[in-house]
């Protein structure tokens, strides 16, 4: 297995998720020399279980974390992981294109108040190739020669009810999940709770895919328990390696040529604000002040509804479903954007823990106890960017290398509540046709989309990185994951990060052939 020299300047990109472990493989296959530092541990196909719970212990980011406004746990605001793989060992593989207008949503909404709306530098066009590109690498159930997935039994009801109420665009979507045998792993097994990892590896994530192909290049190299504490820069003001903590809790440092960026979308622009200097003050990249800001975790919900007959939500490929026709922009509705219906099984401890946290009672009990007539969709929906709605550093708390944790600030905007009440009256309408004794609305889950801390932007007053997540004020500073984001847009983030990753790679392999980096 490769070692690099920790004086040897490579590549160091730092998360081994979406972003962070698609942009490693991509330039360790062209010859580029990576390591790779992940703060989690490296996890095998023997220790993945189909159980929320034990994965949760397994692989959930459980550093201390605060967050302020109201709206998300105040100790857990985000769920999301700490492992090799990152986020894509927990989702849920909805694999979706952004629509053309939501990368111009300055274009597309015009000026709402509260909101800090600018337009991508990219755009559809520009990205259809590379979307092409992410899809036949992760093969993608419902797309090309890939045969779409079954439906579920909630996936039924939710079709059926949709149908009943005019809604036309219901499928069992395009997911990140084998539905036959794809690329060395098999097809999907319908085992349920695969949500927190896949046990036999249908669904895709880089720990089984990219992770161990870059490593069969012999360009590359992963460090696990490997915690990014800074990123130094040199005196012309560009990155000169990263320090970080080892498993025994050492402060290591490796030299680095270019630094890829790819923590997720808090930890990315803590990481950015510790780094600060006194050539930059406020934190790298952030001469602008936009490191942090403008977070979006996704307009969200979820509506249950307790059917006349077993529904069994929690068997099966668990969110294979989608409904589309609320995810166009239609201001008539009284808000800006769209949002999409995904179905919504949790496990009896997962539904026990999230339908009223400290709730008890006989009106909790008998929904509990009705289970197995339960049935559920998600509201996935476009959250709008405000500036207020940030990524800081709490320095009342810190970390076991005591460095101040990071505070995820976020309120709901206007446009936010307005889309949430209207997806619940029309899940609601939707159950309800669909023959439900009893329909229940729940509003914000700790937040999985985590997007549009350090955003892209044209004009570097206006973002963080340019249309390639290459920093506007250190060129060889790279944001890989969705914290480059500048709108949420409706759809799940996963593959966008993907397409971006694959193309930001590309990129970075031609600046160093021209010796530009």
């Amino acid at each position: 297995m490769t070692v690099f020299d920790q004086n040897e300047p490579v590549v160091v990109v730092i998360g081994s998720g979406a972003g962070g472990g698609t942009v490693a493989y991509e330039l360790a296959r062209e010859g580029v020399d990576v390591v790779c530092l992940e703060a989690g541990s490296r996890l095998s196909m023997a220790d993945i279980r189909n159980n929320e719970a034990e994965m949760f212990g397994k692989m959930t980011w459980l550093d201390p974390r605060t967050a302020s406004g109201g709206v998300l746990p105040e100790q857990f605001p985000a769920w999301i992981c700490k492992t090799v793989g990152g986020t894509t060992m927990h989702w849920a593989a909805c694999a979706f294109r952004f629509q053309p207008h939501e990368w111009k949503p300055t274009s597309a909404y015009g000026d709402i108040d509260g909101a800090d709306l600018i337009d991508w530098p990219v755009d559809a066009e520009t990205m259809a190739p590379w979307y092409s590109r992410a899809e036949a690498h992760i093969g993608i159930a419902g797309r090309g020669d890939m045969p779409a997935l079954p439906g579920t039994s909630n996936y039924k009801v939710m079709e059926y009810g949709a149908r009943k109420i005019g809604y036309t665009k219901v499928s069992t979507a395009t997911m990140a999940i084998n539905s036959k045998p794809f690329d060395g792993r098999p097809g999907c097994q319908q085992l349920g709770f695969c949500t927190s990892g896949c046990a036999v590896g249908a669904k895709w994530s880089t720990m089984y895919t990219s992770i161990p192909r870059a490593e069969a290049t012999g360009h590359f190299e992963l460090r696990h328990r490997a915690m990014a504490v800074r990123i130094e820069h040199d005196d012309s003001g560009n990155t000169s390696a990263v320090v970080y903590r080892d498993a025994d809790g050492n402060l290591q440092r490796q030299a680095a040529r270019i630094v890829c960026l790819a923590a997720n979308s808090i930890e990315t622009p803590r990481l950015l604000l510790l780094s600060a200097s006194n050539r930059y003050p406020d934190g790298l990249a952030n001469s602008a002040g936009h490191v942090g800001r403008h977070y979006m975790p996704h307009t969200t919900g979820a509506v249950f509804a307790v059917m006349p007959g077993e529904v069994n939500f929690h068997r099966g490929t668990q969110m294979a479903g989608v409904i589309e026709d609320e995810k166009r922009h239609d201001p008539r509705r009284g808000f800006a954007g769209g949002y999409l219906f995904e179905p919504l099984p949790l496990s009896l401890h997962g539904l026990a823990s999230s339908m009223a946290p400290g709730a008890w009672g006989s009106d909790y009990a008998w929904l509990i106890e009705n289970y197995r007539r339960m049935a559920g969709t998600w509201i996935c929906g476009e959250s709008l960017p405000v500036a207020g709605n940030a990524i800081t550093l709490n320095d009342a708390i810190r970390d076991a290398g005591d460095d101040p944790v990071a505070n995820v600030h976020f309120e709901w905007h206007d446009n936010d509540l307005s889309m949430q009440k209207h997806a619940w009256r029309q899940a609601t309408a939707l159950y309800e046709a669909a023959g439900a004794e009893r329909v229940v609305t729940r509003g914000a889950f700790p937040a999985t989309h985590n997007m549009g801390t350090c955003r892209q932007s044209a004009d570097p007053d206006d973002g963080v990185c340019n249309g390639f997540g290459q920093a506007h004020d250190i060129d060889n500073l790279f944001i890989s994951d969705g914290s480059q984001f500048a709108s949420s847009a409706a759809e799940n983030p996963t593959l966008t990060i993907v397409a971006l990753a694959m193309r930001q790679a590309t990129y970075i392999r031609d600046q160093l052939i021209q010796r530009n980096l």
